[in-house]
């Protein structure tokens, strides 16, 4: 039988997306897997929406917060509810392609892999393809050092853990912002693990006007205070790291 995939998704007034998400999911050509949906007290129609979709089919499920908490409570939550043996992250406004759940498990089971990302598009708010694709040129695994200079992307909604090899370190840091990728950071660095890419663009990104990935100074202040406050790196090496940071911000392509 094929092992259970646990998908891990926050969500916050998602009603202008989530069905399209969801349906990214319903027509995997991977079918054995759970769809955890943690609501962070939304005050628009998401919760309904997702309980419809509950009521045709029992692998989604809706989890609810008591109070507004942040994407990180969210996905934690739906972390600790999870049963699979791999757990895989979809943001609540991005899509899949159907073969992603498949491709993404073959590789990691023939390769003996924990964790493992995929490229990606970027789309508009609308849906529409921008023409960018983010980290199909690159190639092998990267460590804790490759990930603090940022030499991968490794959007969230790409990544799949083997759950039982990260046992006990299963919960995001409890960030407002940028918690996917000090989540990645104490992974890798707690663990002999590295994070490998499939480089395939499997997933759909979305990017919308307010979003802080179209803001480049918030995403470098970011940054930033991971090195020096998660990290606890110390002002030279932050200084290093972050100026390949910047590099990488400009010159990346895809």
């Amino acid at each position: 039988m094929k092992a259970l995939v646990s998908i891990i998704t926050a969500s916050f007034n998602s009603e202008k997306y989530i069905s399209k998400t969801i349906e990214s999911i319903i027509s995997q050509s991977y079918t054995n897997w759970e769809l955890l949906i943690t609501d962070d007290c939304s005050n628009d129609n998401t919760i309904e929406i997702v309980e419809s979709y509950n009521k045709k089919d029992s692998r989604i499920k809706i989890l609810k917060l008591e109070k507004n908490s942040g994407a990180a409570v969210a996905r934690n939550n739906s972390i600790n509810n999870s049963k699979g043996k791999y757990i895989a992250f979809l943001d609540s406004d991005d899509l899949w392609e159907k073969n992603k759940l498949h491709e993404q498990v073959f590789f990691m089971k023939h390769n003996n892999i924990n964790f493992s990302f995929t490229a990606y598009i970027i789309i508009d708010e609308y849906g529409n393809l921008t023409g960018k694709t983010v980290d199909s040129s690159q190639k092998g695994s990267f460590s804790y050092k490759d990930m603090l200079a940022k030499k991968a992307t490794l959007g969230c909604s790409t990544v799949m853990l083997h759950k039982k090899k990260f046992e006990g370190l299963l919960n995001m840091p409890l960030l407002r912002t940028g918690q996917d990728y000090a989540f990645w950071l104490k992974l890798l660095k707690n663990t002999n693990q590295k994070a490998h890419i499939l480089p395939i663009a499997l997933t759909q990104y979305r990017i919308n006007p307010n979003s802080i990935s179209r803001n480049k100074f918030k995403k470098a202040k970011r940054q930033w205070t991971i090195y020096r406050n998660n990290e606890n790196l110390n002002f030279v090496l932050s200084s290093y790291y972050f100026c390949f940071y910047i590099f990488r911000a400009i010159f990346r392509t895809s």
